[in-house]
């Protein structure tokens, strides 16, 4: 009996860990991960590295940004680190 006793602060510890700090981040991966699936030619992203862009092609695990006008680089599709909400369609600012 004392010995289940000594496991309670255990079992609570681990659990606050859970709901804090393991089941968000599996969450928000979860969600990093369906972002990337629907990725689609045309949309606006931002890369890891910070650098914003416009799909025009997109391969199983790579596409093409247009960082600038006639300016495309190929990357690796988990580097894209969001969708870029502020402007669609064109990357001239």
């Amino acid at each position: 009996m004392e010995f289940l006793l000594s496991l309670v602060p255990w079992v609570v510890i681990f659990a606050v860990f859970w709901f804090l700090f393991i089941r968000p981040q599996k969450k928000k991966q979860q969600e990093h991960q369906e972002m990337l699936s629907k990725l689609d030619i045309g949309d606006q992203v931002v890369t890891i590295g910070g650098i914003k862009g416009l799909i025009t092609a997109i391969d199983e695990e790579d596409l093409k940004l247009e960082i600038a006008p006639e300016v495309e680089i190929e990357i690796s599709r988990r580097a894209i680190g969001r969708m870029n909400s502020e402007n669609t369609g064109s990357i001239e600012n």
